[in-house]
């Protein structure tokens, strides 16, 4: 039965990632697979919703695009977008 969760969970690459399906101990290395495969489908600008919470994810979340050679850019999306619980990437072409 413990096989069944570590099998890898399909996710559409569309651009946006909703976090809130996810483990927090899985956003390390999914963050930088859906960047990598962003870019392979041509996708520039995503937006990674984070929830807001008490922030702490959205803070791992933003050191983590810090590190990222990847990543141009990345800002809280707007009010229409999600406010603090999602932010904004704009990746390198």
């Amino acid at each position: 039965m413990d096989d069944y969760f570590d099998d890898p969970v399909p996710i559409e690459i569309n651009g946006i990632l909703d976090l809130h399906h996810f483990s927090p101990k899985d956003v390390k290395h999914l963050i930088g697979d859906y960047i990598n495969e962003c870019r392979k489908a041509g996708i520039y600008e995503l937006r990674i919703i984070h929830g807001k919470g008490t922030g702490a994810l959205r803070r791992t979340v933003h050191s983590l695009l810090n590190k990222s050679s990847k990543v141009r850019s990345f800002h809280l999306a707007d009010e229409t977008r999600g406010s603090w619980g999602a932010t904004i990437v704009n990746l390198k072409r």
